[in-house]
């Protein structure tokens, strides 16, 4: 596993609260072993490094607070330029720790987008402990690719899609890779990442 520089703009994390420390330590942890370590999203890594990934943690209890925080966050990401962020997390440790229940969340995730009017602007993808493809079993190897440490709603910005895509090309194959991956890993490879190295 390639070694992860430390982010070049770690301010844009600065004003996170003290308790928010060991979620966003344990998310980044996952970006850096898990998505970008095995390679399970090639454009994780640049937004990462260069301090262009903003982390924000919710301590809502419910899916009403949960949805205050999802707008502000949009928001505060679309008054910032993609110089300054490229993409952020808004992790939710307390609400939404079914997949069922969060997965049912993301189309009011989607209407919230809409209404803010940042539609074609933002779009959210989605992060679960628990995440479940469709017609897979629970605990199918190819569920792990969007298994994070906690609940995280993904925002991203519909430009930075479209200038990864055209860069890419066959998009399916990142698809097709990540599978192969997985499953060369399998579910002990994967649980042996989150061991720390001093062990």
């Amino acid at each position: 596993m390639n070694d992860i520089p430390p982010p070049s703009g770690t301010e844009i994390n600065a004003d996170a609260l003290p308790a928010d420390a060991p979620y966003i330590a344990a998310t980044t942890r996952w970006l850096e072993r898990a998505v970008i370590g095995l390679n399970l999203c090639p454009f994780a890594r640049a937004p990462h490094v260069q301090g262009k990934l903003r982390m924000r943690v919710s301590h809502a209890r419910d899916t009403d607070a949960l949805l205050d925080d999802l707008c502000g966050e949009l928001q505060s990401l679309n008054a910032l330029t993609p110089d300054e962020c490229e993409t952020g997390l808004l992790i939710h440790p307390f609400v939404l720790t079914d997949f069922f229940d969060y997965n049912d969340f993301l189309d009011v995730a989607d209407a919230a987008v809409q209404t803010l009017g940042l539609e074609g602007e933002w779009q959210v993808a989605s992060f679960h402990p628990h995440y479940q493809f469709a017609d897979s079993a629970k605990d199918d190897i190819e569920n792990f690719s969007n298994r994070s440490p906690y609940p995280t709603l993904h925002l991203l910005r519909e430009s930075s899609i479209e200038r990864a895509m055209d860069a890419m090309g066959d998009t399916d194959s990142i698809y097709r890779r990540n599978i192969e991956t997985l499953q060369k890993l399998g579910v002990d490879g994967w649980q042996a990442l989150w061991r720390d190295t001093k062990d």
